[in-house]
């Protein structure tokens, strides 16, 4: 992820802040800190509640970028042993691709298609996206290990 929003909007990181804040309110969430520190946040880093993956994921996060124009990333990798598995949400001027757009998994390919998040408010993409991956687990993973 680069570090620098297309459009050129700083981080919003009171945003970031809100939903680190909420996020651990779901199921998922084990806890959030913003990286590299919060003295120079360039993201916020949700961890994942390991013991709702399978063995075979050493560990998963989401790391969003939430900008001051409303601009947004949101990553999410799982990481195994050997490969990474990951995709990614983002709201950003991108020429010949829709404002809105997903890099679509297994490696969040530069080929984007349309996203399907419904809210441009960053709790509602927020609790899209952690419920996107909840379905991934109950659909690909059979649910907690």
């Amino acid at each position: 992820m680069s570090d620098a929003d297309p459009s050129g909007d700083p981080l919003d990181v009171h945003t970031l802040e809100t939903l680190g804040r909420r996020a651990v309110t779901h199921p998922l969430v084990d806890r959030w800190a913003f990286r590299p520190d919060d003295l120079s946040p360039r993201r916020l880093e949700l961890t994942l509640d390991a013991d709702r993956f399978p063995a075979s994921v050493e560990a998963a996060r989401l790391d969003i970028r939430w900008f001051e124009g409303g601009d947004y990333t949101f990553h999410y990798p799982e990481l195994g042993s050997e490969d990474v598995w990951q995709c990614r949400w983002d709201r950003h001027p991108k020429p010949g691709a829709p404002k809105e757009h997903f890099h679509p998994p297994p490696d969040a390919s530069a080929v984007v298609k349309p996203s399907d998040v419904e809210s441009s408010h960053h709790l509602g993409v927020l609790f899209f996206v952690l419920d996107w991956i909840d379905d991934r687990l109950e659909q690909w993973h059979g649910g907690p290990r």
